[in-house]
């Protein structure tokens, strides 16, 4: 399960995504901008949105995000309680409501009634790129019917690319998307990583999934050719 946690409280966002990343992938927007930026060109399954953020309000991220057709439940919350203020945020399109100060335990509770409320979105948890098959459920990953074991990191990085299969991904995507902050751009953790993958799901089975591009990036597509 892949959330976006948009809040601009680092000690909030610290706190929750600590909580959240032993079971889910979580990743963090600072701003009402950047958290739809990545609404648009990411996959998520739910999204956690603060309503009081530094350029744009949360009501507004939501009402732009269904407009644009993303139907991913948003659960807000916020230090605004009141009646019409959670009125305003539900007919604006989100799933559920949850008031600053919360609880861990409350949090996790009203992410697994709206898990139950989307069952139909949720069920659909096994992603699949040619004969690569990866369970985001069980953490599980195999090629042609051969279990493949991953690291946390390579499993969250080959999440990522299989979501954004046949787009190229920069490093500075990837590092943006996967990795914590404080990873310099310039560092090779990408590329040492993206050897790993291959070693583990191209190398063995003879067809090449994780493409170089030149200058840019990597890719993950489907091809025929075999591994050099």
């Amino acid at each position: 399960m892949r959330i976006l946690l948009i809040d601009d409280d680092k000690n909030i966002t610290d706190s929750i995504k600590e909580q959240l990343s032993e079971s889910m992938v979580v990743d963090v927007a600072y701003s009402g901008r950047d958290g739809e930026y990545l609404a648009l060109i990411n996959d998520y399954d739910l999204i956690i949105l603060d309503n009081v953020l530094p350029d744009i309000s949360g009501t507004d991220v939501c009402q732009n995000l269904r407009m644009a057709n993303i139907r991913i439940p948003i659960l807000f919350i916020t230090v605004l309680g009141g009646i019409r203020d959670k009125v305003t945020g539900l007919d604006a399109g989100a799933d559920d409501y949850i008031t600053k100060p919360f609880s861990l335990k409350e949090l996790n509770a009203r992410i697994r009634a709206i898990m139950r409320r989307n069952i139909h979105i949720y069920n659909n948890h096994v992603l699949k790129v040619d004969d690569l098959l990866l369970d985001t459920k069980s953490r599980a990953v195999s090629r042609k019917n051969s279990q493949i074991y991953l690291r946390k990191k390579e499993f969250n990085l080959l999440e990522y690319m299989i979501r954004n299969q046949d787009r190229i991904l920069t490093r500075s995507m990837i590092l943006e998307n996967v990795w914590e902050d404080g990873i310099e751009e310039a560092s090779n953790t990408v590329d040492v990583h993206i050897k790993y993958l291959r070693d583990k799901i191209d190398k063995p089975f003879g067809k090449k999934l994780i493409n170089t591009v030149y200058g840019l990036g990597y890719k993950l597509k489907a091809e025929s050719k075999p591994v050099s």
